[in-house]
């Protein structure tokens, strides 16, 4: 039977939000994840333009939505819009999960997907970031890296850099670098690290050391005539040990395929987009995500394979 023959008056749901959305893979992922669990919820995608985004999150919550992804550019604007936050988006100061929750009968809050009525419940929003554990998850599952005490180079500090290099610094790495074509919002990150992790030794620029991860976190790739990511007179990426490139589509890079040739383990962003989507099912549902089939339904999504 097609989803869409499911929906119901008792339907419940949950939604990505975004500006530009049409791109979205998360509602494929998702309603796969729901299907396999027998959960009556479907996910749904909402272009909504910046003003709007309070206006979305307040009809979200006044709907008694099961709760919100939030993508670009809606993160970091969210985290003042949330009526409580949890200590990782608080840390990172960006929301890409938000789940809806209401007082039980003991006046103790729960996830609103526990509520069989919905009804003149009292509602409120929380705010999470799951995009931070899913680049630890991705390098330690798909590439096989113990993150404590290794080396790590991050390419961009933007908002996806900005993540990546404050999970690793939380992580333990022994020695983060940082490269960005703003060299002072690069610093800027180096000093927040070095603020709060004073174990973490920050640098700027390329290391002549080996490496156990190097992650672009630039946009350089989604373009098919992009260039690399980084400088391969300044450093040779038969240096680095394993390769992440926070791009999925198209799915091998030029930077993915300049690692392979170099003998690096490769991977892709479709890991974190489904380990970031495992964890907002895992937070509303309070059930454990079924990751094969979330990412069998990705796969297919994204590459028609």
């Amino acid at each position: 039977m097609d989803i869409s023959e499911l929906i119901s008056a008792n339907t419940r749901y949950c939604a990505v939000l975004g500006h530009p959305v049409r791109h979205s893979a998360s509602p494929a992922m998702q309603n796969a994840g729901f299907c396999a669990l027998g959960l009556p919820w479907r996910y749904l995608a909402f272009d909504v333009e910046p003003g709007g985004l309070a206006s979305a999150i307040a009809g979200a919550k006044a709907m008694k939505f099961i709760g919100l992804n939030l993508t670009v550019p809606h993160k970091v604007a969210a985290v003042g819009m949330m009526d409580e936050l949890d200590e990782t988006a608080r840390r990172l100061g960006a929301v890409n999960t938000v789940r809806f929750e209401a007082r039980d009968e003991s006046g103790v809050w729960r996830p609103l997907g526990q509520f069989d009525e919905v009804r003149g419940l009292e509602v409120r929003s929380v705010g999470f970031n799951t995009d931070a554990d899913a680049v630890s998850r991705v390098i330690k599952s798909d590439l096989g890296v113990e993150l404590r005490g290794a080396v790590a180079l991050v390419l961009g500090a933007g908002g996806a850099g900005r993540t990546a290099a404050l999970q690793l610094a939380a992580e333990g790495v022994g020695e983060l670098w940082l490269v960005n074509r703003t060299v002072a919002k690069a610093e800027a990150l180096a000093a927040e690290i070095r603020q709060r992790w004073l174990g973490v030794k920050v640098q700027i620029g390329y290391p002549a050391c080996a490496v156990d991860v190097i992650i672009n976190a630039t946009s350089l790739g989604l373009g098919r005539d992009d260039p690399l990511p980084f400088d391969p007179k300044v450093f040779d990426m038969k240096r680095a040990k394993s390769v992440f490139d926070m791009v999925y589509r198209p799915a091998e890079t030029l930077f993915l395929r300049v690692g392979r040739a170099a003998g690096c383990r490769c991977t892709n962003g479709l890991g974190m987009l489904l380990y970031q989507g495992a964890s907002a099912l895992e937070l509303w549902s309070g059930l454990r995500a079924p990751i094969d089939q979330m990412r069998r339904a990705l796969e297919i999504e994204v590459y028609g394979k």
